[in-house]
């Protein structure tokens, strides 16, 4: 069985990760939902709300592929977070050619560390290439609309957070 480690922070899951996800259950018989946990980051959804919106987003989107996909959490490094799921490929989403540049030095340290672990990128698509996590934040603490960038579920948990 493959398992493949999609990691990132995913604070909020954005139609860009689903993308990337999507891909990756192509690939792969699991795919662990890696949220890095970061002790001096003060992320807008806890760990616990992201799990939850992940596991909504799978099943609207999914449907009986949804089991298909774990979520797990780490505060080492993404090898270790491999390692530790049993995965052997580590999966990777491409916007442009800046993504393209810094993950493939990541993908050249990991490889050095962990040789038995492949990096995979997967370029998003055109329609979600512009999206981050960043800028949706940005969007809805300004009482912007989220809904082209974000599933229903994680737009309606933006508006609350946000709620005045």
């Amino acid at each position: 069985m493959t398992i493949a480690l999609y990691a990132g922070s995913f604070d909020p899951v954005t139609n860009g990760h689903i993308d990337v996800l999507k891909g990756a259950l192509r690939l792969a018989d699991e795919v662990v939902v890696a949220i890095g946990i970061h002790p001096g980051k003060k992320p807008l959804f806890s760990f616990e709300e992201r799990v939850e919106l992940i596991g909504k987003v799978g099943k609207t989107i999914f449907g009986a592929d949804a089991k298909r996909i774990s979520v797990a959490s780490f505060d080492r490094l993404v090898i270790d977070a491999a390692r530790e799921n049993g995965a052997s490929l580590m999966v990777r989403g491409l916007r442009d050619g800046t993504d393209l540049d810094y993950e493939m030095q990541m993908a050249g340290m990991n490889g050095t560390m962990a040789p038995e672990l492949q990096t995979v990128f997967l370029p998003a698509d055109p329609a979600v290439r512009t999206i981050t996590a960043t800028l949706v934040r940005q969007i809805a603490s300004m009482g912007g609309d989220t809904s082209p960038f974000v599933p229903a579920v994680v737009a309606e948990a933006l508006k609350s957070k946000f709620k005045s």
